[in-house]
Formats: C-alpha cells, structure tokens, sequence
C-alpha cells in the first residue's frame, strides 16, 4: 500500500475496543496513516456508521476517494449480536448507567421470551434513547440528559429484518439481529423488557456485519493502546 493508493481509496474494516468512540477510532488510525504515510494534512477519512462505545465490532472507515461511499455503506443493513438483561433497567438502556427499577422476573417463561422477540420482527415504531447522538434544537440528545434536563424523544420508523440464534439463561437473553438503518439496539432492549413487563437492559454489543462487510474480513484491530496492522 503506497500514500497514492490510499488518496486514491482505501477501506478499512476495524473491529473496534469497548469503550471507544468511531471518533476516537478514526483519528487513531488517522494518525498512523499520516504517519507511515507521509500523507497531507487534509487527507480526507471517516468511518460509515457510529458505533456507541459500550459497543464492539465492525467499524467500517473509508479514506481518499472512498469517502463518497460512506452514504452508500452507512444505509445497508447492519447485524449485531446482542445480550440483555431481563428483570431490571438502566436510564441509558445499557451499561453506561447504574442498574434501577429491579422487577421479578421468576414468572417469565423461554415461550414468552420467544413469543415477545417475534412480535418485533417487521416495521415498528421506535424511540432513541435519550442518551444518544440524535441532535435536539442543535444540542446532542445526551448532553441535555447528562445535564439532568428532561428530553422528549421522537419515535420513527425502523425495520428489523430478523432475530434468530436465541439463547437464554436467565436473566441473559442473547440473539442475533438484522435491522435496516437508524434502529438502535438499546431501545430494542428497553422495548423487549417493557413486552414483557419486567423491563431489560442491553449488556453485550457488537456489530458483525454491514451489508456486504462482515467482522471476520476485519484485518485492522486495535491491541489495548497501540494500533496495529493485521494483514491476512
């Protein structure tokens, strides 16, 4: 790979740490890049869709060129294996906040687990969590609900394409989803456990593909504090 090559287009499929931006991601691959590769300062990069930092897995980044085909990429389907915890919740639907609103959940059969993830395969109506990117009067939904102010979020349509490989060992359900653009697994979690009326929480995330692109093919990982080249 020269510097030509990679002004020309290059992409590269990262399997992001836990806690983690995709921002923080970019720049350090970007600084590797510029480094080894003696590349200029506005040499343009950026990743196809944002993974949240208590998420793992498939980070896909395009530089040079190939920065035209993060729309392309960032609206293909995305698949990730996903684990929740049934019985309790969090205020960010996932590990970033402290457990709260403990139920029991000793009644909750693996036919009811199974019978309430059905019913969200198809179209449905969704709502971002609060703690979130999503921009509300110009401000990061997050920023507003870290600073304690109350954030009404909008539901939209979203699409989830399938839900298969369920295992469950209470109080861990884990599965495998499909969905379309925009669907964020943390309300899917959050809506899984109100179906079943004793609330849940996302515990585990990492995304395995995105339309073509799948994390095996990912020959980019970051080691602890270091950043290094995998090449297969």
């Amino acid at each position: 790979m020269t510097a030509e090559d990679l002004q020309s287009g290059h992409i590269f499929l990262l399997d992001k740490p836990l806690d983690w931006t995709s921002f923080q991601a970019v720049n350090k691959l970007k600084y590797k890049l510029k480094r080894e590769f003696n590349l200029p300062k506005k040499f343009k990069i950026g990743h196809a869709g944002t993974l949240d930092p208590r998420a793992t897995g498939l980070l896909i980044v395009c530089c040079g060129k190939f920065t035209k085909k993060i729309p392309e990429i960032q609206d293909a389907p995305k698949e990730y294996w996903t684990e929740i915890k049934i019985g309790v919740q969090t205020e960010s639907y996932d590990t970033e906040k402290p457990e709260i609103l403990q139920q029991d959940f000793s009644h909750v059969t693996e036919e009811q687990i199974n019978e309430a993830l059905e019913k969200f395969i198809g179209e449905i109506d969704q709502k971002p969590p609060v703690f979130s990117a999503i921009k509300i009067d110009g401000k990061r939904a997050y920023n507003l609900a870290r600073a304690g102010e109350e954030v009404e979020m909008k539901s939209r349509k979203t699409t989830i394409l399938y839900i298969k490989d369920v295992k469950i060992d209470l109080p861990l359900v884990s599965f495998t989803v499909g969905c379309s653009k925009g669907t964020y697994i943390r309300s899917l979690a959050h809506d899984i456990g109100q179906e079943l009326g004793v609330g849940a929480y996302l515990t585990q995330l990492r995304r395995t593909k995105i339309g073509e692109y799948k994390i095996e093919d990912a020959t980019e990982k970051f080691l602890e504090n270091d950043f290094r080249f995998e090449n297969k």
